[in-house]
């Protein structure tokens, strides 16, 4: 796992009009080549009356797959522009749809450029940037009498809590950066007096807001 990364906290869609033109970026995060095809047939099936429905695409927390296409606009001057403003942006995870309806004026390809990669750009932006830090996913179970000072202890050390099962004993779920884990799993001990049973689930990312 690559220690952290950036890519976009959520879907979205921005619009713009460039000479008549509607350009119209559609955002999303995806974690493997198969999501974000999907997510392209997706917006190609509600935009079937577009000129064009340009994409460009970086999977991989290493960029291992990185795709575009120009959808029948002249070669390079959309796809390839979508991608660049992704990999500019050092993402990962992340596909961007970008849906032209023609307004009767030709660009250029110049302009086309410009309006590709500004409509990518805005879409990203909306979306919001995150950092997806490597995590672990930590259970902590102990007595109802240390819930409180547990879960105040886990909120104010900004450890997301991700469940809290509440059965004979009372376990919580968490997400914990790995450099954090020693630390936080010492102090948990010396809260509960040492009453937790401790489980390390799997390897996560948890998310980092940026701004």
């Amino acid at each position: 796992m690559k220690k952290e990364f950036y890519t976009v906290g959520k879907r979205d869609t921005v619009e713009i009009e460039v000479k008549k033109s509607r350009f119209i970026a559609n955002v999303s995060s995806e974690n493997t080549e198969q999501g974000a095809l999907e997510f392209i047939d997706y917006i190609k099936n509600k935009h079937k009356d577009a000129t064009h429905n340009v994409y460009g695409y970086s999977i991989g927390t290493g960029s291992e797959v990185q795709r575009f296409d120009d959808d029948g606009e002249p070669s390079g001057t959309a796809g390839i522009p979508v991608l660049e403003v992704i990999k500019n942006m050092q993402l990962k995870n992340v596909v961007v749809v970008v849906t032209r309806y023609f307004g009767g004026t030709l660009l250029g390809a110049g302009g086309l450029i410009r309006a590709y990669s500004k409509s990518a750009k805005l879409g990203i932006e909306k979306c919001g940037i995150i950092k997806k830090v490597q995590a672990q996913k930590i259970n902590f179970t102990t007595d109802y009498s240390f819930l409180g000072k547990v879960e105040n202890y886990l909120k104010s050390n900004d450890i997301s809590i991700f469940n809290i099962d509440y059965k004979d004993s009372v376990a919580l779920e968490c997400g914990i950066k790995k450099e954090m884990l020693k630390k936080v799993i010492s102090e948990i001990k010396d809260i509960t007096n040492n009453k937790v049973s401790i489980e390390v689930i799997e390897d996560i990312y948890i998310d980092i807001p940026m701004g």
